[in-house]
């Protein structure tokens, strides 16, 4: 007796980490210009202020992309439940690590709450415009074909 063949195929890369890793690259290039906004208004503070909203904006959005995949390859109820429960963990997260610098004389509470937010916002709708809500593409959406003439 033979074992019965079950026909996969492959889906490519998930597109939780697809998405992810667009973000963080459009992030990266807007990083600068937000660390130099950071230092001409509020100077070397400033600078480490922004960073550490930036970096907090991008491994917050790498951190919800991985615990999605995750839940994925298991089950839509495990991926419902790490969306809500997982945003909740993940503010928290952000909650603990302001509340445990919010003394630090480096930290300057206007360039690194208005990078958290405008991070946050203007990288989800920035890729609002790139991801595709399609079953046949899920992820980015495909480059369109270039015409041969």
């Amino acid at each position: 007796m033979t074992a019965p063949v079950i026909a996969t195929r492959d889906l490519g890369a998930p597109a939780e980490r697809e998405v992810v890793r667009d973000m963080v690259r459009r992030g990266l290039v807007v990083a600068p210009i937000a660390l130099l906004v950071g230092l001409v208004g509020w100077g070397v503070d400033g600078v480490a202020s922004v960073a550490l909203a930036v970096a907090l904006v991008l491994a917050n959005f790498a951190l919800a992309a991985a615990l999605l995949g995750w839940a994925a390859r298991i089950s839509l109820g495990l991926v419902m439940g790490v969306a809500l429960f997982g945003f909740l963990i993940r503010l928290g997260l952000i909650t603990a690590i302001v509340w445990g610098l919010r003394d630090q004389a480096w930290l300057e509470p206007l360039p690194f709450g208005l990078a958290l937010i405008v991070g946050h916002l203007g990288l989800l709708i920035w890729e609002t415009r790139h991801v595709s809500a399609s079953l046949a593409f899920p992820g980015l959406k495909p480059e369109p074909a270039k015409e041969l003439r």
